[in-house]
């Protein structure tokens, strides 16, 4: 029996292709394999439990409990924590890469022409990816069709509304450049509305800190005198 066939007998059909959709997400640089991963997370888990049942006294309690948490948290940590990072990473690119991708299409380019002047003048994981779709399109895909799987691979709703945008505009000959124009300004009123959420929170977390480290420091300055005294 071989892994697929081995994690086949374990797994539904419907929750393998839900960990493959979340591995694509990954981008074209992912090297993992979802075979390989969700044996590496049975495995690991029967291991943890094994060595908890015979480490600890209370072994045969610790043991299930420590392997259920891990088990469940296994996918966050190996899965989910990478496509948070790549979410975040991919919309720090996003708007210096679409700002290019304006000024190339406003030069009398097709919207391919101007994805591959842009890949070539832009470094990331966004233009990765978008470089991707171009050698798609040049072994026979439709451009339609390749950034429809591209967004297959993009974890950010925003980017995917944004190619959908572009999408939309080659089928329908709307207007690519002012759809782009729109979709900037949404990324810059994103990007200031993520910045004074941050700073929002700058006072809450100077007050945890206030709480927790400057207000038991002034009591002990405060008091220490008189239980000095009282001690003496």
């Amino acid at each position: 029996m071989n892994k697929e066939e081995f994690v086949r007998k374990l797994y539904s059909e419907k929750y393998i292709n839900k960990q493959i959709a979340k591995i694509k997400l990954l981008g074209t640089g992912n090297k993992i394999d979802v075979y390989d991963l969700m044996i590496s997370r049975l495995g690991s888990s029967v291991i943890l439990f094994f060595l908890v049942l015979y480490l600890f006294h209370y072994g045969y309690i610790l043991a299930p409990i420590f392997t259920i948490i891990y088990y469940f948290l296994f996918n966050m940590i190996s899965l989910d924590g990478k496509l948070s990072k790549r979410t975040i990473k991919l919309e720090s690119e996003a708007m210096h890469f679409f700002e290019v991708l304006t000024l190339s299409l406003e030069t009398g380019r097709n919207l391919v022409e101007a994805i591959e002047v842009t890949t070539s003048n832009v470094s990331g994981i966004l233009s990765n990816e978008f470089r991707e779709t171009v050698r798609e399109v040049s072994f026979g895909k439709s451009l339609n069709e390749a950034l429809n799987d591209m967004q297959e691979r993009i974890p950010s709703d925003t980017i995917n509304n944004i190619i959908l945008s572009l999408t939309e505009s080659n089928l329908y000959g709307n207007s690519i450049i002012e759809n782009l124009y729109n979709q900037i300004d949404f990324l810059r009123e994103k990007r200031k509305m993520e910045v004074k959420g941050r700073i929002s929170k700058v006072p809450v977390l100077i007050s945890v800190i206030s709480v927790f480290f400057f207000v038991p420091l002034l009591l002990l300055l405060i008091l220490g005198p008189i239980i000095l005294d009282y001690l003496g």
